[in-house]
């Protein structure tokens, strides 16, 4: 790693050491300890699912894949990390905790998991934050996962520092190089596993390593908003693809949607072009205080405009988003915070930890709160032609405002999402993703 991310590092502990111990001291506890977590089977069962760090742990070390670690902070002492490096055969141990970051802590190496449990009888007011069947033997008089503590340092992991908007940066680096590999294999035909082992090689990532299950959709398959699914059987008919992949870098993710069509498909294409100066405009609103909800309106109005220029709905936007027709083509939120966890902590309360909910009309937004500088989000604007959602429009009172031979003969193409990774300054916002493929294309 250069010198200058060994140093963001170092300002990224000292940031979170000083909120975390004013936050400590606040509630009155004089110790805190975060436990990685550990995998668990499946019921019935001796397989695992593949094993993430809980984030709350993730989003103080670049271990987002190291079991069974405790990181033990108190008030007046430096951080500890207590890193386990099993003896075993059947499992490859982690690597040792690598120069660049080992600094900030001091690390004690151990071989079982029970050489930490000294740590829950040392603290008067201790707070721990993992699960309860992972620490019930050791917990005693510990408070778990106190909604105050963990309310206050989700609240602090809003505003980004400077090491987790470069490892944010970097893992949009990475995302964009793999969209572009996985776009050659769409545009020469092949398959949704062909396309998704593609992204996989460009990444240089595993599947279990990416931040999130990635969406490798063909055609129809697009308006499955969270398709999960990636055929091998290659289509008789390459109409459009949308792909939602991500990155990893140091346990901080990327997260990007684009679509793509070919060029016998002119409607599609025209929309598709139309959606890409709505998903800008809406990144160029992305400034401190602005309200999100309000922006998310403003998409809602922005994809209604598009849908009334393509004569696909014979309304006003104003009346299709007061109808609720406007839901119908983008049933989703507009965007969500992104960081350690890819649904980011914190999105729908204020900064006093008071609930924010989504309005009724839209619940599934996952972000409520004005923004400010530091915090980094998503804009996914969308616009599909859901089979189910159709049926219900075409049930409702605005059936005949609706252009049903365009809509249908767009239905086999799914749907449109275009979405970037952006941070909120004091001035203009930094759109990660669109710098990295700006990178990479030149």
């Amino acid at each position: 790693m250069p010198s200058s991310h060994k140093l963001l590092f170092a300002r990224h502990v000292e940031d979170r050491l000083a909120s975390t111990r004013a936050l400590l001291g606040e509630l009155g506890y004089d110790s805190l300890l975060i436990h990685s977590g550990r995998a668990e089977f499946r019921l019935f069962d001796d397989q695992a699912p593949p094993f993430r760090a809980h984030a709350a742990f993730a989003s103080w070390l670049p271990l987002p894949f190291a079991e069974d670690c405790l990181l033990e902070i108190r008030v007046a002492d430096r951080p500890r990390l207590w890193f386990l490096q099993p003896r075993d055969y059947w499992h490859l141990p982690p690597s040792p905790p690598a120069d660049w970051w080992q600094d900030a802590f001091d690390i004690e190496l151990v071989e079982e998991r029970e050489q930490w449990a000294e740590c829950f009888d040392r603290s008067r007011a201790l707070a721990v934050i993992g699960r309860r069947r992972d620490l019930a033997e050791q917990l005693g008089g510990a408070e778990l996962n106190p909604s105050a503590l963990i309310a206050g340092m989700a609240e602090a992991r809003t505003v980004k520092t400077g090491w987790e908007r470069e490892c944010m940066a970097r893992a949009n680096d990475i995302a964009a190089r793999a969209h572009l590999a996985a776009a050659d294999v769409f545009e020469s035909g092949g398959s949704e596993l062909e396309i998704h082992l593609a992204y996989l090689a460009a990444a240089g990532q595993d599947q279990d390593q990416l931040p999130y299950n990635s969406i490798v959709a063909l055609n129809e398959h697009a308006s499955v908003l969270h398709y999960q699914h990636r055929s091998a059987r290659r289509p008789s008919s390459a109409r459009s693809f949308l792909i939602d992949a991500g990155a990893d870098f140091c346990g901080y993710a990327a997260d990007v949607t684009r679509t793509w069509t070919m060029p016998e498909n002119r409607d599609f294409d025209d929309l598709l072009d139309a959606m890409e100066r709505v998903q800008q405009g809406l990144c160029k609103q992305i400034t401190a205080g602005i309200s999100f909800v309000d922006l998310h309106r403003q998409a809602h109005l922005d994809i209604a405009a598009v849908l009334e220029q393509a004569e696909l709905v014979r309304m006003s936007p104003e009346e299709m988003v007061e109808s609720g027709v406007s839901s119908y083509f983008f049933p989703h939120g507009l965007g969500h915070f992104i960081g350690a966890q890819v649904h980011d902590v914190a999105g729908k309360v204020d900064s006093d930890g008071q609930p924010l909910p989504p309005p009724e009309r839209y619940p599934f937004l996952r972000l409520t709160r004005r923004l400010e500088p530091g915090n980094v989000l998503t804009v996914e604007p969308g616009l599909y032609f859901i089979p189910i959602l159709l049926e219900q429009l075409k049930a409702s009172a605005f059936a005949d405002r609706v252009n049903w031979s365009q809509v249908e003969g767009l239905v086999p193409l799914g749907g449109i999402r275009i979405e970037d990774n952006v941070l909120v300054t004091e001035a203009e916002p930094v759109n990660f993703t669109r710098q990295s493929f700006n990178r990479i294309q030149d």
